[in-house]
């Protein structure tokens, strides 16, 4: 496979669609700011300040978080069963037609 496809509602609902390399080694926080949506990551992808959250709308069991990643997601006030950070979504063939929205701002 080339390219992937990521699909990204906004905090307005509003759908972007982003097709990039499969092998172009971004997670989702960088393919967001690369794309100017209003996503921090003032960590720099450590899964320690929780500014790139977001909630998985496709099926979430291909994802599965790392212990910093739940004790980060633990500590954040609008957790849900489908939240994840996107410094921690790593973005290959397998995460192909991903489709998340960003959570509000904490």
């Amino acid at each position: 496979m080339e390219d992937i496809t990521i699909y990204i509602l906004d905090r307005e609902d509003n759908e972007l669609e982003l097709t990039i390399p499969a092998d172009s080694g971004l997670n989702l926080m960088e393919l967001c700011k690369a794309s100017e949506l209003p996503v921090e990551g003032t960590c720099g992808g450590m899964a320690l300040c929780g500014s790139c959250h977001v909630y998985v709308l496709s099926d979430i069991s291909i994802l599965s978080p790392s212990d910093d990643e739940e004790r980060m997601l633990d500590m954040l006030p609008e957790t849900k069963a489908n939240s994840r950070l996107g410094c921690q979504i790593k973005l290959t063939d397998r995460t192909n037609g991903l489709k998340v929205k960003l959570a509000p701002i904490s």
